[in-house]
């Protein structure tokens, strides 16, 4: 089986969605860094998905872009079917693709509403079940879900975003129970704020730092920070861990409102 790196994942083969950008470029990265071969799954960025496939290369590992919108349960079959294909096999799934479309409810278009638990808990039940069939077969099999805190907790303007989050959440308990029996450990990642394209509206304001003041840790997580939790979570090291949600998030969920009465 094709790897590089010399990490917990060699022999391993990870399919990442969403890996051309955000968080999932920096799973992509650290997955193959730790030593799976990755397929890096994109909707529309293709020259971004191969250049996180140069970078896996230039660093010794071995990644492909993968092509198809895992909100269509077709698309989601032939994603897993063609990175199958690439390297042989697959035994790490990052259902990390997502979209955000903040709005007041008030406000909020009902297709934006839609389209955002199409994509991210959409894509989340396709590509699982489009992997069912290759991880019972093998018995063998890890599911990492891309969650927020915003499933855990309220934020005004991110009704349909936590909703989706949330909808993870529950799925990710549930399907960690229901596979255990075929040897498929289902788990998610809970990162507070990262500064990435989905949270750029919350951080525009003042550069985030109004929020930034409200976690604990005072800092954002990095994307790398959300990339080890994954990694971790896809590994060996966690082998008997299942049905958790992982919160990366500086100790935000942690805290009762601010925490603080001054700042």
């Amino acid at each position: 089986m094709p790897g590089g790196g010399t990490g917990d994942l060699r022999e391993r083969v990870a399919l990442v969605t969403g890996g051309s950008r955000g968080i999932g470029r920096a799973v992509a990265v650290a997955l193959a860094a730790a030593g799976a071969a990755v397929g890096v799954n994109y909707r529309e960025g293709e020259s971004a998905a191969r250049a996180v496939v140069a970078e896996i290369a230039e660093n010794g590992g071995t990644a492909a872009a993968i092509q198809g919108d895992v909100s269509d349960f077709d698309q989601a079959q032939a994603v897993v079917a063609k990175t199958v294909a690439e390297f042989g096999g697959l035994h790490v799934l990052v259902n990390n693709a997502g979209i955000a479309r903040d709005a007041l409810l008030f406000e909020m278009n009902p297709q934006d509403w839609l389209d955002v638990m199409n994509v991210n808990f959409g894509g989340v039940f396709n590509c699982t079940k489009a992997a069912l069939p290759q991880f019972a077969g093998q018995r063998d099999g890890v599911i990492v879900n891309m969650s927020s805190m915003m499933g855990e907790r309220g934020w005004t303007g991110e009704a349909n975003y936590a909703a989706s989050k949330g909808a993870i959440n529950a799925f990710t308990r549930c399907a960690a129970v229901e596979l255990a029996r075929f040897g498929v450990r289902v788990n998610a990642v809970l990162p507070g704020f990262s500064p990435t394209d989905l949270v750029a509206g919350l951080l525009a304001k003042d550069d985030g730092r109004t929020i930034k003041r409200q976690v604990p840790q005072r800092r954002f997580a990095a994307v790398e920070d959300v990339a080890e939790a994954t990694v971790f979570l896809a590994g060996p090291r966690s082998g008997h861990i299942t049905g958790t949600l992982l919160p990366v998030d500086g100790g935000v969920g942690a805290q009762l409102g601010l925490g603080r009465t001054n700042w």
